[in-house]
This record gives structure tokens, sequence and C-alpha cells, in this order.
């Protein structure tokens, strides 16, 4: 897994924020607000996002109904795990990156590891 190209990563933020199956009409109409872009260039993105995984599709009438396989948590929380294991020294990378935090970051770190993980599935 890696990160998302530019397009993917915006295809990706509108199907997150929808939180529903969703054209990529749709998406089109909400990227075409602040750039022009065509059509056909997202539905290829998006068929490409399906082929890795990432999107699950169904068809409705004539559309695909796209939606995210993961929450956008839980692909944060892959991605952190794949860096993190291709670290040559794990610890000195957890010490940067929480050097790196704000303080409201590192709240909600000491909270997880101190109350634990939400069963709910919810943000610290």
């Amino acid at each position: 897994m890696r990160g998302f190209g530019e397009l993917e990563t915006e295809i990706m933020e509108r199907l997150w924020a929808r939180g529903r199956p969703t054209s990529m009409r749709e998406v089109v109409d909400d990227l075409n607000r602040t750039r022009p872009i065509a059509y056909t260039t997202v539905t290829t993105v998006a068929d490409i996002l399906y082929r890795k995984g990432r999107l699950r599709r169904h068809k409705e009438g004539r559309a695909w109904l796209y939606q995210p396989v993961r929450s956008r948590e839980e692909y944060t929380a892959d991605l952190m795990r794949e860096v993190l294991g291709e670290s040559h020294d794990p610890r000195a990378a957890l010490l940067l990156f929480v050097e790196g935090m704000d303080a409201e970051q590192a709240a909600a770190l000491r909270a997880v590891l101190t109350e634990g993980a939400p069963r709910d599935g919810g943000a610290a």
C-alpha cells in the first residue's frame, strides 16, 4: 500500500466525505467546482482504485456507484503501520514522529495508550 496520487486523493476524500455509494458523475461535478476535469479521467482513476482494492462498486441502472473499502482512519492506520514497518529503526522513527506532534495529537496518543482504543471505531 502506498499513498494515493493527487487525483486519487481527491476522489477518495470526496467518497469518504459522502459516506455512501456515489457515482463518478457526482464526484466529477464536485471536482469541476474547483477545476475543470474530464469525466473519463475521473472514471479511469476510479477504476484503477477499484482494481487496487481501494474501492468497491456496484451497478445501479447504467451507473457504477463507488464506495471506499476502508474508512479514512483505517487507511491512515494501515499506511502508518506500513511506513513504520519499513524503518530500519522503528523506535527512532516513533520518537521522531511523536516529537513532531502538536499538543492535541500528543494528548490523543496519551489517551489511546492509557485508556485503549475506542471499541466503536471512533476517534479518541
